[in-house]
């Protein structure tokens, strides 16, 4: 008999069997698929580096410094900032304290009026405050907060709703303001990356410092109380802790269904002349491309030589022609996209759990008879919530079992 089975080999379970075999404990991680990351995984295709779903690390988030060894990862940063295609030319808006060389872009893109850029800056203001005081403090959806604010601009219109459209996979603004506060602080205090061996090595990481390796191709369903059961018969253990998506988590009978927003990547590669580019871009004209990067530009690891490689995301409820996205990020970049080889294309129906207001930021992973749940839709939807929540099953698996650990989930 295992002390523990995690169901689930995603970010929320590995961190979650990490955090308890560093108290001692015996633990089997089950996953039904053949690789480990669940939503966190990288498919390489004729020598490209194809996030499943184009994503971002960002080293700023607390759980990503506890539990990752972020040097290792040797982190290909993006430009601290965003492009933005609008009436025919490319304005840059870039962080000046990480970008001091784009300043006078920065300014000279259009977007930036005083007046604006004051009530955005007090809109933004409490993701550099109390995080306590973000997490319950009164909430409301992000496009009722910025109307409040008065933000109703270019600025808004323009970069910050395409921007957090395929950050949120929510193109309507009904999302959290609250939560989307917490987001813009992790980006204001870290720049994003991607790592050399792709997103795959963050959970390869996790993976690669259990005892115990993860029991791949193994679906599993659960049995009375703490028993697994898989093809290969019923596994007992003292407590069981069920780490996949919300979906999964509903078809095991765990966790009651909630919203989840899609998202569609396209991966293109090209030997034509493409804009150098190091920075996320956004459409202006609020297009179906929500965003587009020359990824192998920032992350030369990407691409074999000779090739660039561009991502375009669209949210999955646009349109898939491919035609139609041709001609959309073509115009992106001021160039034709007709003859780019399309790589793979990525459906990622339930890419994040949608986060509604009033904002609820822990939501319970003790069960009751030794049955636990982790994953990012018990904190938020994240990285960082599917990591913490990992913390947070395991610290209750350990309370459970009567064993003592120091330290907290955060």
């Amino acid at each position: 008999m295992h002390d523990v089975v995690v169901v689930g080999a995603g970010l929320a379970g590995l961190v979650c069997a990490v955090v308890l075999e560093e108290q001692g404990l015996d633990v089997l991680v089950v996953e039904a698929a053949d690789v480990v990351g669940g939503r966190v995984r990288t498919e390489v295709v004729d020598g490209h580096l194809c996030d499943v779903g184009f994503q971002l690390l960002n080293p700023s988030y607390p759980a990503v410094r506890r539990h990752l060894d972020v040097k290792a990862l040797a982190l290909q940063q993006f430009g601290a900032g965003v492009e933005v295609r609008r009436d025919g030319v490319t304005a840059l808006l870039a962080d000046p304290r990480r970008e001091l060389g784009a300043l006078l872009r920065t300014l000279a893109s259009g977007l930036v009026t005083p007046g604006e850029v004051v009530r955005l800056a007090r809109w933004a203001a409490p993701s550099l405050g109390s995080v306590a005081r973000l997490e319950s403090g009164p909430d409301c959806s992000l496009a009722e907060s910025l109307d409040r604010a008065g933000v109703d601009g270019p600025l808004r219109r323009e970069v910050l709703e395409p921007f957090l459209a395929g950050v949120l996979a929510d193109g309507r603004g009904r999302t959290s303001a609250a939560f989307v506060l917490l987001l813009l602080r992790s980006f204001l205090l870290g720049t994003p990356g991607l790592p050399s061996d792709g997103m795959r090595a963050v959970p390869a990481q996790l993976a690669a410092r259990l005892r115990r390796p993860v029991r791949l191709g193994t679906r599993a369903t659960l049995g009375s109380r703490t028993t697994v059961r898989t093809d290969g018969g019923e596994v007992p253990a003292r407590a069981v802790v069920v780490a996949t998506d919300v979906a999964g988590a509903a078809e095991l009978g765990i966790a009651a269904p909630v919203p989840t927003q899609g998202l569609r990547t396209w991966w293109f590669s090209t030997s034509d002349p493409v804009p150098t580019s190091r920075w996320l871009r956004v459409d202006g004209a609020r297009g179906p491309v929500v965003n587009t990067a020359v990824v192998s530009d920032a992350a030369p690891s990407y691409a074999p030589p000779g090739r660039r490689l561009v991502q375009a995301t669209t949210l999955a409820t646009a349109s898939d022609d491919e035609q139609l996205v041709r001609r959309e990020v073509g115009r992106v970049w001021s160039t034709s996209a007709a003859g780019w080889d399309l790589v793979v294309r990525h459906d990622v129906a339930h890419a994040l759990p949608f986060v509604p207001p009033p904002l609820v930021v822990r939501r319970p992973v003790a069960l009751g008879e030794g049955r636990f749940v982790a994953g990012d839709h018990r904190d938020t939807s994240s990285i960082q919530g599917a990591m913490v929540s990992g913390r947070r099953a395991a610290h209750a698996v350990c309370a459970h079992l009567g064993v003592v650990v120091e330290g907290g989930p955060r």
